[in-house]
């Protein structure tokens, strides 16, 4: 983990400022009925409309949207002074989502710099271990089509029987044991990882559509990547679980705030 993510001033210092900072334009639970339009607001208005309309607005509906904003301002306002949003399960966990958002941007403000994401690789390395590929072809050996298609394909390893024809592909390329277990089965899959890279037919082994001789060509093992290979992917990766420890560093840092007594029969 980022180290600077255990220290709870650096994630949710930033959020409980901004948050009072908001909070403080109510005093005393009161509603302000004072609304000011800032430049930002126009600006945000003008480039949501860009975003969807490929344009900018006409003055007229320039104005059409700030008339919009302030009726919305002033509806919400008089829906809290009602008490509207109080029990309210959709306003609650509308609420709930935007400071768990909120909590996330701002920890994300600086991004990730390429020392923490190596030293994030470093102690996850495991998640971006590359798996053992086969590449092989094969001959399949229908049931369906045949009496006994494992005697047949055993038979088939010393003689030449082209074998039947089959629905899927007959030839497969640094294909990972995931990859191939998808499409031929989990038997299959379990017995092709126990043969080794040869000229010559193996098995028959059995798939979820009958059986199969197969000639490997070619076996890669399983490796760890440098970093420098998968450092978008980690950077994105670090970026992502940093969000995360943000929410719960804050989280517990503000549970610590309150006392939660709990009913005996919730208590395990």
């Amino acid at each position: 983990m980022i180290k600077w993510l255990k220290d709870p001033v650096t994630s949710f210092v930033l959020a409980g400022t901004i948050i009072f900072a908001v909070s403080s334009f109510f005093p005393d639970g009161e509603i302000s009925n004072s609304i000011e339009i800032k430049k930002s607001d126009v600006e945000r208005m003008i480039g949501i409309y860009e975003m969807q309309r490929s344009r900018r607005p006409s003055e007229e509906e320039l104005r059409d949207l700030i008339d919009q904003f302030v009726k919305d301002e002033i509806y919400f306002r008089e829906s809290l002074k009602l008490g509207l949003d109080v029990n309210d399960s959709i306003i609650r966990r509308r609420l709930v989502q935007k400071l768990t958002f909120l909590t996330e941007d701002i920890a994300t403000i600086q991004p990730v710099s390429l020392t923490e994401a190596e030293k994030y690789f470093n102690q996850n390395s495991e998640r971006y271990r590359v798996p053992k590929r086969f590449s092989f072809s094969h001959r399949y050996f229908s049931p369906e089509l045949r009496e006994d298609a494992e005697s047949d394909a055993r038979r088939a390893m010393s003689m030449e029987d082209k074998g039947d024809p089959f629905m899927l592909q007959k030839e497969y390329a640094d294909r990972s044991l995931l990859q191939i277990r998808s499409f031929l089965g989990d038997e299959f899959a379990s017995a092709l990882q126990e043969l080794k890279a040869q000229n010559t037919a193996q098995g028959p082994i059995k798939s979820s559509y009958g059986w199969h001789t197969v000639i490997i060509s070619e076996v890669k093992d399983s490796y760890i990547p440098d970093f420098e290979t998968v450092q978008a992917r980690v950077l994105n990766d670090a970026t992502i679980d940093l969000r995360s420890s943000a929410n719960e560093v804050y989280y517990d840092e503000l549970k610590s705030r309150y006392d939660i007594s709990y009913p005996d029969s919730a208590i395990p």
